[in-house]
């Protein structure tokens, strides 16, 4: 397991869409683990493939919660409903905070590291943290959906997704 280096806003990679993963193998098993420790390392709740370079729909979210590690493989949300807005922040763009409004439930259908497909249901922060590793799949960054920054003042526990 590494540490992998996490790529910083602007990079072309950050928003063009993933390449579907097809080979759940050995291969995969290490990036994921890669991703988690990087993930621990940069004191983040979330990590996509592509914040560490990858061209792949692999995501991972961990907010510390009784779900532990998500590990997303080619996910697709296919419900969302209500609607929360909170302080986000993302590990490729360090240091900047913002208002974003989600839904606060999503239902996603992913694989995980054996190529099982499976089906999550996630509300609030956790909601919010699985939709924004999706988006970085789908080359769309928080950024885009800022309603407001935020000043350092106002940031008293944002966690990075």
């Amino acid at each position: 397991m590494a540490i992998r280096k996490i790529v910083i806003h602007p990079a072309e990679i950050l928003e063009k869409a993933c390449k579907a993963v097809v080979s759940f193998d050995k291969k995969l098993a290490r990036i994921l683990d890669d991703m988690y420790d990087t993930m621990i390392e940069f004191d983040g709740v979330g990590l996509a493939a592509p914040q560490i370079g990858l061209d792949a729909r692999i995501a991972i979210v961990d907010i510390e919660d009784e779900h532990g590690t998500i590990e997303m493989i080619n996910p697709r949300v296919i419900e969302t409903s209500g609607e929360q807005t909170d302080p986000e922040g993302c590990l490729s763009f360090p240091g900047l905070y913002g208002e974003v409004t989600r839904p606060n439930y999503v239902k996603i259908r992913a694989f995980d590291r054996k190529g099982r497909e499976y089906t999550f249901e996630a509300e609030g922060f956790l909601a919010r943290a699985v939709q924004h590793e999706i988006d970085h799949l789908d080359g769309i960054l928080f950024t885009t959906k800022v309603s407001r920054y935020l000043e350092d003042e106002e940031l008293k526990g944002v966690e990075s997704e």
